[in-house]
């Protein structure tokens, strides 16, 4: 489950036009092109030839990049769908089954095993659901559309070198449709730099060995920068006469400090009082609340869509045995269609939106909240109609 930055379009649509000149155009002779730079590479002739033998266009892998509403839905809505119980009891099985697994993930890498769970769960519903696209033919396919060939191509030669170690069958391999593979799902150049030969088989098998997609999983993200023996979010409660404008992931303060203007945890108390967080609102002053420490961040270099991340990383929390959040009084979000009208008139305004998609991104949710500081409503980063109506 994926998104992607809509930004990237607008670095291909100003590329060199080397670039430009390598996505589009007949399909066919797009491929030849791939086959040539393979070879330019230093790749022999009869793998390439093995390689590319069975690639095909597949539309579907266009369809579904273009298609990705789920992630307009707001934070209580997505994450009541993508949280079920039956989520968290096979994250309990899974934590006592694989258990020396995820000591070795917390002693080597530093990541809790809840973290790594809860990618396990989202991304594939602990690998029973590992996507049926046929990975060379989405890199390939996503390489020659236009909108983000810098991204994909790439991962194409990546593939190539996973092939020539016996790790990928460019026929037979199948994954999510923008490329990735296996239990947690990794793209192929984060394959080679970050896999993890977890069960000793001298491969690093993601589809098939937990091992290996564990604990190549959080080797990946203390590539990222995860922080070892580090919170990454945690609940609290507000009070009513918070400054606003000083929430969101923009503001980073001392937990102490957050303490000081009335912040508390929901539970327990506040770890890392020494570490710097921020408060996160996902749905605005009356909805849910959280502290955002560093590794929150961590969570958007694995996926870029922030109602994603943040049910991953409250996710994480739950299979570590925190209560299901307090909703408040949360509101619904605006559709589609008005949200689009907000970021056009965000745009109109001089914000940077990070793409008109319908969706309330982190860059959003930032550009809202300088409007409703200037406009002398509550700062809190949820859009509502009046905010709509007054831009």
């Amino acid at each position: 489950m994926r998104i992607l930055p809509a930004a990237l379009l607008a670095v291909t649509l100003s590329a060199a036009p080397a670039l430009a000149q390598q996505c589009g155009g007949d399909f066919s002779s797009f491929v030849n092109g791939l086959r040539s730079e393979a070879v330019s590479r230093g790749h022999s002739q009869a793998n390439v030839d093995a390689f590319f033998r069975s690639v095909r266009f597949d539309q579907s892998v266009i369809n579904a990049d273009r298609r990705q509403g789920v992630f307009q839905l707001p934070f209580t809505e997505f994450s009541r769908r993508v949280i079920s119980q039956n989520r968290i009891t096979n994250g309990a099985r899974n934590s006592q089954r694989y258990d020396a697994v995820f000591e070795v993930a917390e002693r080597q890498f530093g990541v809790s095993r809840g973290v790594l769970l809860a990618f396990w769960a989202l991304e594939t519903d602990y690998g029973a659901v590992q996507g049926d696209f046929n990975t060379l033919n989405a890199l390939v396919t996503l390489s020659h559309d236009c909108r983000r060939p810098q991204l994909f191509r790439p991962q194409i030669f990546a593939a190539l070198e996973l092939f020539e170690n016996g790790d990928f069958d460019p026929a037979t391999t199948t994954g999510a449709w923008a490329g990735e593979i296996g239990m947690v799902q990794m793209l192929p150049e984060d394959i080679l730099t970050r896999g993890v030969d977890g069960d000793g088989d001298g491969h690093v098998t993601l589809k098939t060995s937990p091992a290996d997609a564990l604990l190549s999983g959080a080797n990946m993200l203390r590539g990222l920068g995860w922080r070892a023996n580090e919170p990454w979010l945690v609940e609290i409660s507000v009070p009513g006469n918070l400054d606003w404008a000083q929430t969101g992931l923009d503001t980073t303060r001392r937990v102490s400090e957050w303490e000081a203007a009335g912040i508390r945890a929901r539970t327990g108390s506040l770890p890392g009082r020494n570490l710097q967080a921020s408060v996160l609102l996902p749905q605005g002053r009356n909805g849910p609340a959280f502290l955002a420490y560093p590794n929150f961040n961590v969570f958007f270099e694995w996926n870029q869509s922030f109602v994603y991340v943040t049910t991953a990383a409250y996710f994480a929390t739950r299979l570590e045995g925190a209560p299901v959040y307090n909703a408040g009084g949360a509101t619904g979000g605006l559709s589609p269609d008005q949200m689009r009208q907000l970021q056009q008139r965000l745009v109109a305004r001089g914000h940077d939106v990070g793409g008109v998609d319908g969706i309330l991104g982190r860059m959003t949710r930032a550009a809202v909240q300088a409007e409703q500081q200037r406009l002398g409503l509550p700062a809190d980063a949820w859009p509502t109609v009046e905010l709509l109506r007054a831009l």
